[in-house]
Parts: C-alpha cells; sequence; structure tokens
C-alpha cells in the first residue's frame, strides 16, 4: 500500500513538474511572439519614417528644380528683351543716319 502510495505521489509530481515545463515554454513562446511583434512594429515606423524622409526630399528637389527653370525662364526673358531693345536702337539710329543723309542730299 505504502508503496503504491509514493508511485502515485511520485508519478503526481511528475505531472506537476512536466506540466510545469509547458507552462514555462508557453509563457517564453508568448514572450518571444511578443518581442517579435514589437520588432516588426518597430521596424514597419522605421520602415515609414524612412519613406516620409524620402518623400520630403523628393518634394525638395522637385522644388529646387522647379524654381531653377523659374530662374532660367526669367532669364531668358530678359536676355530676349534685351536684344530686342538693343535691335531697336539701331534700327532707330539707322533710320537717323538716313534722314541725316537725305537732308544732306537736299
Amino acid at each position: 500500500m505504502q508503496e503504491r502510495q509514493k508511485r502515485s505521489v511520485k508519478k503526481k509530481k511528475e505531472e506537476e513538474e512536466v506540466e510545469e515545463e509547458e507552462e514555462e515554454e508557453e509563457e517564453e513562446e508568448e514572450e518571444e511572439e511578443k518581442e517579435e511583434e514589437e520588432k516588426e512594429e518597430e521596424e514597419e515606423e522605421e520602415d515609414e519614417e524612412e519613406e516620409e524622409k524620402e518623400e520630403e526630399e523628393e518634394e525638395k528637389e522637385e522644388e529646387e528644380e522647379e524654381e531653377e527653370e523659374e530662374e532660367e525662364e526669367e532669364e531668358e526673358e530678359k536676355k530676349e528683351e534685351e536684344e530686342e531693345e538693343e535691335e531697336k536702337e539701331v534700327e532707330e539710329e539707322e533710320e537717323e543716319e538716313e534722314e541725316e543723309e537725305e537732308k544732306e542730299e537736299k
């Protein structure tokens, strides 16, 4: 009888140990899963931040390019206007000279 009791107690103890081990393993797994999830979330956040940063830089670059183009266009326009002005002046001078010559001929 006592032998049987001992075995029963021993068996019960073993079962409890196994159960405890299983619980610990489960807890460890849950902890690992949680850590993995947190890691993934962090990576996602970092990716999003990186993406935002890239978008901002792209926008900035585009703006700078647009500004440059505008400046170039303005420069071009200014140059054209100056050339036109110059041509006009040259024409006027030629006309005046012609008139002078005509006057002198008369």
